[in-house]
């Protein structure tokens, strides 16, 4: 009986602790975040996230987060397909190296992208003499939101093409199908949803990346400036109910994407 109790007594108070873990770390600043938004009204909320500024920069970040996310389900699709499907030399570090921008500061990602196609750069002076200009202008933006996004679609897609059943291409092919044929009847649905969940989550992350994108947007109003940047920007102005309202906008959106994907990998799992 006192094992049983002492047992019962233990799991009581790991799984507390694990609530009030959570509950620290991410309902308390979340509601944080809503309380400070409201907190001088209605009216002061609508104003700060209906500013001009505040409007331009949510929209530019949209907009350019769904650029790097579409970039990323096609090259993520093919890099998954080829990690999975292809052996060939130096296959294991490519593998290893899909995560790095995990482990990787993302500053140092933005300052990589600023090194190598930075105005001084070889490939950004190429770029000027043709007329593109990468840094400080919405190109590197995206580039530096695929940086930082460039796992999930890759690592999304990656165990259903393990777990796929080689016989039904096998079964496709006697029956005369193409490879192309094939690939979009069979193998296609197979990664639809790996590929749609890990698009959602990019796209998640990329609306909140700051680190990378702040050295190399130009951070200009209205033209390069993001939503992440923006909310730096008016609590740098001591405005941090400004940036608390522009925060709930972004938090909202992500919390709605991370719905989604529950939902998406709820019917996946559904017999």
């Amino acid at each position: 009986m006192n094992e049983i109790f002492r047992g019962k007594a233990w799991s009581f108070g790991f799984r507390s602790a694990i609530m009030i873990y959570f509950l620290c770390l991410i309902v308390l600043p979340i509601v944080g975040i809503y309380t400070q938004s409201f907190s001088l009204g209605w009216t002061p909320f609508w104003e700060s996230v209906s500013d001009p500024l505040a409007w331009k920069a949510v929209l530019l970040t949209l907009k350019l987060a769904l650029i790097a996310t579409v970039l990323n389900m096609l090259i993520g699709t093919m890099i998954g397909w080829v990690l999975i499907r292809y052996r060939f030399p130096g296959r294991s570090i490519l593998n290893s190296l899909v995560d790095l921008p995990f482990a990787l500061p993302t500053a140092v990602g933005g300052l990589l992208i600023l090194l190598l196609l930075g105005p001084n750069s070889l490939i950004g002076m190429l770029a000027g003499k043709i007329g593109i200009e990468i840094v400080f202008h919405e190109p590197a933006i995206v580039i530096a939101m695929l940086f930082v996004t460039f796992p999930f679609v890759i690592r999304a897609i990656q165990p259903l093409l393990e777990e796929l059943d080689r016989s039904e291409e096998e079964a496709a092919y006697t029956l005369g199908a193409s490879k192309a044929k094939t690939f979009f009847s069979v193998i296609f649905p197979t990664m639809l949803p790996g590929i749609l969940s890990g698009a959602m989550l990019a796209f998640s992350r990329g609306l909140a990346e700051f680190g990378a994108v702040v050295l190399v947007a130009g951070n200009i109003p209205g033209k390069t400036l993001v939503a992440s940047v923006f909310i730096f920007g008016e609590i740098e102005s001591n405005n941090p109910q400004g940036a608390a309202a522009v925060s709930v906008m972004l938090l909202t959106l992500s919390f709605l994407i991370l719905w989604l994907v529950n939902q998406l990998q709820a019917r996946r799992s559904t017999p």
